[in-house]
């Protein structure tokens, strides 16, 4: 007879869950720190003109964005002129200058002198429209001006 018994049946050992539910919340909490959420709904169109000579902007925190262009298929009911977007409400020319005070005071104080204006015009829309946009901008002091385009030939648009 011998020490050693043999198994009978090849059952495999159960698998240990008790780690799990750690495992779970880490990445429960990577996500929702490595998350960013959308900022703003775009209600207009905007396909955004090409341009060879393009750089990245170095803090997107700094910027404040002008959305201009036609209203989106989902508010043609407002018309089809080109318009402007400020965060997430339409608005008109007049409004521009609001909108950059209240932008300025929302940042820290040595913050407002590095701020950017970032201009997304749509490629069809109107010049006008943006030079009324600059006159604002200009009234606020507002300097920093940049235009958001896509990398491509330029003579495509």
């Amino acid at each position: 007879m011998s020490k050693f018994k043999k198994k009978k049946g090849g059952d495999l050992p159960a698998v240990n869950t008790a780690s799990l539910p750690d495992i779970v919340f880490m990445l429960l909490f990577f996500f929702m720190v490595a998350t960013v959420m959308r900022e703003n709904t775009l209600m207009i169109e905007n396909k955004l003109p090409q341009a060879n000579q393009v750089e990245k902007l170095a803090k997107k925190d700094l910027v404040m964005y002008i959305y201009a262009g036609k209203p989106s298929s989902q508010y043609r009911n407002l018309g089809d002129q080109p318009r402007i977007q400020l965060n997430d409400k339409l608005a008109n020319v007049s409004d521009v200058r609001s909108f950059i005070r209240e932008e300025r005071a929302s940042k820290r104080e040595e913050l407002i002198p590095f701020l950017t204006t970032a201009l997304k015009v749509d490629s069809e829309a109107n010049m006008g429209l943006v030079s009324d946009i600059k006159q604002e901008l200009r009234k606020e002091n507002a300097l920093k001006i940049n235009y958001t385009t896509r990398q491509g030939d330029a003579l495509e648009n």
